[in-house]
């Protein structure tokens, strides 16, 4: 689906829900955002059970990712008003926001600058100070291609035991390291760089999880390195009505864990109606 905002072609996966069973009206929209170098793909399984459900479904790509028009934004304030654009644009008065990694924090910011459009939070794989080190920043600016190769690695739990039904010879690190590659080819302008720039200088993180009153769902990965569940402690804390659910994978959850993300997801969006 391609959505005008502002001038710009904005592009949001809707699930691939049939015509013929259109959302219904008493359920609340869900938004995905995506992570750093990623983009609506990785929301794929997610998207397409909850637009099985009834809800409305929208996938975003964020500017500069997948197909979404535009150079990728320097600041995750700078996404959280974009994503509000896209509401607006859409046509979506109310929504459940479910982010993950830069893609939470920018759910955060949004129901911080907007709380008025945000019926509930889904944080997945999140933390607040995100920091990024300072040697994968600078890989990310010097060799695009080696910094995915790094993520790729601590993204993937490599113990974890594998997805229920997941075919033989299916090697998940390798299909993020090529969705992380194709973007690089059709935005090769420091794409990595700027998302991690973003995550490493968000500052308000603090201000809006104090200001949150929608319900909210944490979900964490027992063997995430990237965003390890100590680290997300005392942003979990500052929500304290959040529910939290920690699910045995890393960092990449919604392909390690899909069933289990998509069940935590569906439980928290249909008791959030």
């Amino acid at each position: 689906m391609l959505i005008d905002v502002n001038g710009s072609t904005a592009y949001a996966y809707t699930g691939g829900a049939a015509s013929d069973t259109p959302p219904r009206a008493d359920r609340p929209a869900v938004v995905f955002v995506h992570g750093a170098q990623n983009d609506h793909a990785v929301w794929t399984a997610q998207a397409r059970a909850l637009a099985a459900c009834g809800h409305r479904v929208l996938a975003v790509d964020l500017p500069g990712h997948g197909r979404s028009a535009g150079p990728a934004l320097a600041t995750v304030e700078a996404m959280a008003a974009w994503l509000l654009d896209v509401l607006a644009a859409g046509d979506v008065g109310r929504a459940v926001l479910a982010g993950h990694s830069m893609g939470s924090l920018v759910a955060l910011e949004a129901a911080h600058q907007a709380p008025q459009h945000v019926h509930a939070l889904a944080l997945l794989g999140s933390t607040w100070p995100m920091k990024v080190s300072d040697t994968l920043l600078e890989t990310a600016r010097t060799d695009e291609a080696a910094a995915i190769d790094m993520v790729n690695l601590w993204s993937h739990a490599s113990i974890a035991p594998a997805p229920p039904g997941q075919p033989r010879g299916v090697w998940l690190a390798g299909a993020s390291r090529q969705l992380m590659r194709r973007l690089s080819e059709r935005n090769p302008a420091q794409l990595f760089h700027t998302d991690f720039v973003a995550c490493n200088t968000y500052a308000n993180g603090g201000a809006a999880a104090a200001r949150v009153a929608c319900p909210t769902l944490f979900v964490q990965g027992r063997r995430d390195v990237m965003t390890p569940p100590r680290s997300a402690a005392a942003l979990v804390a500052a929500i304290p009505h959040a529910r939290l659910v920690t699910l045995d994978c890393g960092h990449a959850m919604m392909t390690e864990r899909p069933d289990e993300v998509t069940a935590a997801l569906a439980d928290f969006v249909c008791g959030a109606d």
